[in-house]
This record gives structure tokens, C-alpha cells and sequence, in this order.
């Protein structure tokens, strides 16, 4: 019998490396079918993770400037004047101020200064914060603005309201958004017991109108324009704060802040004066002008 001529190809283990073959290309193609999907995957991942709102914008400060030489001499000869009594080493020590101890002089600083006579006592303290918002949500500015208004709260000075009030029909005007008389209203007849009708009602100036017009706890005397009370005019908001007690059995002390706020800065004006034995309480009108003129100093300079 004649056997078969061997034929490559034709055995079965060919045959099978062959299917093998086979279905390895098929299943490299079905690969490559997968990798082929996955970048449009991607790009759609990628696509929405850039769909992302913008971050808050930063303050219009990065650093603060050196406190203790921001007040001119000329001011702290006006502001304390028991140094003038001084000798000139300790007078000339009693200018330069004393700074504050902080841990980031970009985000804090502060200064104070302080003279001292047998009868009366001035301190000028000044404390000068950079606002800085780590939620990206929320600007430096904005979160300024809340920091200061929870400082005016604490002195117990009303925010003032959003919207004019509305009209009561008064002949002489209302009173605007930041407690500012335009005309004051008209007098009452004068009444038996009625002392309050017979005394005018003072016009009071944008810089000094009082947020209400009913007593404050700072001693000031209320509906004189000299109260606790918004500012107008220094910085982008402010506030006067004028607190008159009692420091010793034998002595009394009138504190008058002055807070206001630019950008992302928050500027606190502190001047105190303490009267002791049978001196007169300190006078609000003085106290006010001075620390005042100091915030608006420091106000400049940072519009520089």
C-alpha cells in the first residue's frame, strides 16, 4: 500500500497553531477596538472636570506698611501732649512708638505710643490687618467686609439699613441709609415737663451723623453728632466708637475708636485719655478730631 505524501500544513498541530494565530489576531483587533474608545472617554472626563467656576478675586494688598513711621512727629507732639515735658532722650523714644509683637508682619502689624503726665494720660495705639480668604469661593474683600462688620456689631453700633425708610409725611426731610439728617424736623410746641421740645434738633453732617437717634452706652451724650456711630467719607465703610468710664476710684477715661476698612485692610484707630483727681472728664469733640485725623493719615497712605 502506497502511504500519503507529507503535505505541510496538513497535520494537526499546524492546524491548531494556526486557530491559535487566528485567534490571537482577533483578539488583538478586539483590544485594539477597546483602546480605541478609551481617549474619547478621557476627553469627556476631561471636558467636564474643566467646567470649574472662576476663583474669587485676591485683595487689592499683598504686604502692609511699617506702622510706627506712619504718623508724622508734628501729629504725636498734638496727640500726646504730656511728652513735651519729657527729657529729650525719653521724648524722642516716646515718637518712635513701641511695635506690636505679631508673627506675619504682611498680615498684621500694629503700634502705640503713650505720655504721661501727674494729671492726665494719653495712649495712640494703631492695629492694621490684612484680610486673607482661603476659600476659593470667596474674595479677600468679602471676607474682609464680614470680619469688620462683626467688629462694629461687637461695639454695638447698628449696620445701617440697605434702602432709605420710607417717608412718615413729617414736614423736613427723612433720615438716609447711614443716619444723615438732611433738615431737621420741625419743633413741637413747647409743652409743660417738655424740656426736649424747646431744644433744636442739631443738623448733623454726613461725617458725624449718628446711626439712631436714641442713647448709646458710650457717654457720650446721644443727638449730639459726637455718639458711636457709621462714618462717612474714610475708606470704603467706618465706624466711631467713643466709650467714656471710669479707670480708678479717682479717675476717668474716654476711649475713641475709629475702624475702617479698604479692600482687604482693616485699619483700627484706638486714643484714650485718662484724667485723674478733680480734672474733668475728657472732652469727646477733642478726643474724636484727633483720632480721626490720624485714620485719616493712615486712609492715604494706603492710596498710595
Amino acid at each position: 500500500m502506497q502511504r500519503k505524501r507529507y503535505a505541510p500544513g496538513r497535520t494537526g498541530s499546524t492546524a491548531r497553531t494556526a486557530v491559535v494565530l487566528a485567534l490571537g489576531l482577533g483578539l488583538g483587533a478586539g483590544l485594539a477596538g477597546c483602546s480605541s474608545g478609551a481617549p474619547a472617554d478621557d476627553v469627556k472626563v476631561d471636558a467636564k472636570a474643566g467646567v470649574a467656576s472662576a476663583a474669587a478675586p485676591p485683595g487689592r494688598y499683598r504686604t502692609l506698611f511699617e506702622p510706627c513711621g506712619s504718623v508724622p512727629q508734628a501729629v504725636l507732639k498734638e496727640m500726646l501732649p504730656g511728652a513735651a515735658a519729657l527729657p529729650d532722650p525719653e521724648r524722642e523714644r516716646t515718637y518712635r512708638g513701641t511695635a506690636a509683637v505679631t508673627y506675619d508682619t504682611d498680615r498684621r502689624v500694629g503700634c502705640s505710643w503713650r505720655a504721661d503726665t501727674p494729671e492726665t494720660s494719653h495712649r495712640l495705639s494703631l492695629d492694621i490687618e490684612r484680610v486673607v480668604s482661603y476659600d476659593t469661593a470667596v474674595s479677600d474683600d468679602d471676607r474682609a467686609q464680614e470680619v469688620y462688620v462683626r467688629k462694629q456689631l461687637a461695639a454695638g453700633i447698628p449696620l445701617p439699613p440697605t434702602a432709605p425708610p420710607e417717608p412718615t409725611g413729617t414736614p423736613g426731610g427723612t433720615t438716609g441709609p447711614t443716619g444723615t439728617t438732611t433738615t431737621p424736623p420741625a419743633h413741637k410746641p413747647t409743652t409743660a415737663g417738655d424740656t426736649a421740645a424747646t431744644a433744636p434738633t442739631p443738623t448733623a453732617t454726613a461725617s458725624t451723623a449718628p446711626v439712631s437717634g436714641g442713647p448709646t452706652p458710650s457717654g457720650a451724650p446721644a443727638s449730639t453728632g459726637l455718639e458711636s456711630r457709621v462714618l462717612e467719607g474714610l475708606g470704603q465703610v467706618a465706624y466711631l466708637d467713643d466709650v467714656l468710664g471710669n479707670a480708678g476710684a479717682n479717675s476717668r477715661q474716654r476711649s475713641v475708636s475709629v475702624v475702617f476698612r479698604t479692600s482687604n485692610v482693616i485699619v483700627t484707630v484706638s486714643y484714650r485719655q485718662e484724667t485723674t483727681g478733680l480734672s474733668e472728664a475728657p472732652d469727646s469733640t477733642e478726643l474724636q478730631e484727633r483720632a480721626r485725623k490720624v485714620a485719616r493719615l493712615l486712609a492715604d497712605r494706603l492710596e498710595e
